[in-house]
């Protein structure tokens, strides 16, 4: 049984996501054992605490330095003997000790195709104002493995967006949630769930 914890800073419809897919058995073998928020008013919690799942927060003001969180949140999720961390839509930088104490073990969704519009400062409906703002007319979302560095980490799976003419960042965003965000987080941890992802020179290899 493959223990999943996550990480969450707000409303958590990625989360909603991962639970309905193991829930319908879309994801087999997995399950999620904890929720973190950095925000103890996250709506995520509530979530978590409607499918009797463990729902915490810790937080980086709570903390001396962020060394220490960093050693907390390691410290929470080992306990747990977690062995997929995925991050849905979590608004903290994560520390170097923290990924290299997961390496290849921690995932994050993006709601752009990597690499454009991605790294710092681009994060929530600011992605969707960029790309509205450039005049692109293919989007999407890219799940990928987390690095030290951000939104650098190896490529899981993307599926592109149809931009509209018509499009606000609001309209934009909502249909890359539903027809991108929603589809492939579920099937990555799938993938991870039966051994089929590989990380290869920075890259993942996925095997039928």
């Amino acid at each position: 049984m493959l223990k999943i914890g996550a990480l969450v800073s707000g409303g958590g419809t990625n989360l909603q996501a991962i639970i309905d897919a193991i829930e319908n058995g879309k994801i087999k073998n997995a399950r999620i054992v904890t929720v973190v928020s950095n925000k103890p008013q996250a709506y995520a919690l509530e979530r978590a605490k409607n499918h009797g799942i463990e729902g915490v927060c810790i937080a980086p003001k709570d903390f001396s330095n962020r060394e220490a969180f960093n050693l907390a949140l390691i410290k929470h999720f080992e306990e747990r003997q977690v062995d997929l961390i995925v991050m849905a839509g979590y608004l903290v930088v994560v520390g170097e000790s923290f990924v290299k104490h997961f390496r290849n073990r921690i995932m994050n969704i993006h709601p752009s195709l990597i690499p454009s519009f991605c790294g710092d400062g681009y994060y929530g409906l600011k992605v969707h104002q960029a790309v509205l703002d450039r005049g692109v007319k293919v989007t999407g979302a890219t799940v990928h493995f987390v690095d030290e560095g951000t939104d650098t980490g190896p490529i899981i799976l993307q599926k592109a967006v149809e931009v509209r003419q018509n499009d606000t960042k609001e309209t934009l965003q909502k249909r890359v949630m539903e027809e991108a965000e929603w589809m492939i987080y579920p099937e990555a941890i799938r993938l991870y769930a039966e051994g089929k992802l590989k990380v290869q020179d920075h890259k993942v290899i996925i095997s039928e």
